[in-house]
């Protein structure tokens, strides 16, 4: 993709699970819109990290635990128990949208009270196939060979994440634009991204708006002109939209495919 720093990939182990780390070290003149526990709001950003944790994550220090993660400064870090390596990316017209797409608890936003989701079927605790799918262009540098293991190389006890059952995740994405957006313009962009976002996942058959835990985060420049609207008719929101349309559609496929082998 261009004009976005490509993100380098990391393993830590943490309670004994081999998990990854996305950072885009995106440097200073862009500010950034996100939900994220850290660095949400909107604000000046340099960096973003979408950091896989164990499935059932409990900590009470989410926020000091991301922070600890990236590389200081100011920064957004999302969370989520998908393969993070396994990463789609759609560009148009100068739009990128990056998804990382955990689909194991899909949820309605609109729910009964006190019903809990139902979420998917444990798959049985097999392997997790790491190839790449026949026909499909590796999106992230995991399989260009290009990815830095930080820890757990060679440690027969640790095993990564996507071997455990039942397979929780969530969907995060990354949004960049190379222009500058005003406040309003930013959160009607947030809502572009949640929308596009719905309408891929019921093309791909998923009965749902997405999971109860996702997060977005959209990265513009801090100078020039400000763009005043973000929604789905805007020049734009309609990148945006498609941009998002895309890697999640692709993402959730490859979801299904992945979690079929596994």
């Amino acid at each position: 993709m261009t004009g976005v720093p490509r993100p380098s990939l990391t393993h830590r182990v943490e309670d004994g699970l081999r998990l990854g780390a996305l950072l885009w070290r995106f440097g200073p003149g862009w500010r950034m819109i996100s939900s994220a526990m850290l660095g949400g709001g909107i604000g000046h950003r340099e960096w973003v990290l979408n950091a896989q944790v164990a499935a059932g994550y409990s900590r009470m220090d989410p926020v000091e635990h991301m922070d600890a993660l990236g590389p200081g400064g100011a920064g957004v870090g999302m969370m989520t128990a998908a393969l993070v390596e396994r990463y789609a990316a759609a560009a148009d017209g100068g739009a990128e949208a990056v998804a990382t797409v955990g689909l194991g608890v899909p949820t309605w936003a609109a729910a009964p009270e006190g019903v809990p989701d139902p979420g998917l079927p444990a798959a049985p605790e097999t392997g997790q196939e790491s190839g790449q799918e026949p026909g499909r262009e590796a999106a992230g540098p995991a399989a260009s060979g290009t990815a830095r293991e930080a820890v757990g190389a060679g440690d027969v006890r640790v095993r990564d994440a996507g071997e455990c059952a039942p397979r929780p995740g969530t969907i995060n994405i990354l949004v960049v634009v190379p222009v500058a957006f005003s406040d309003p313009a930013l959160v009607n962009a947030v809502m572009t991204v949640t929308e596009a976002k719905t309408q891929a996942l019921l093309e791909a058959g998923f009965p749902c708006t997405g999971t109860a835990s996702d997060a977005v985060c959209v990265a513009v420049r801090e100078d020039g002109p400000a763009e005043a609207f973000g929604g789905p008719r805007s020049v734009w929101g309609a990148r945006i939209a498609r941009a998002v349309h895309r890697a999640v559609l692709d993402g959730a496929r490859d979801w299904r495919t992945w979690r079929a082998r596994t």
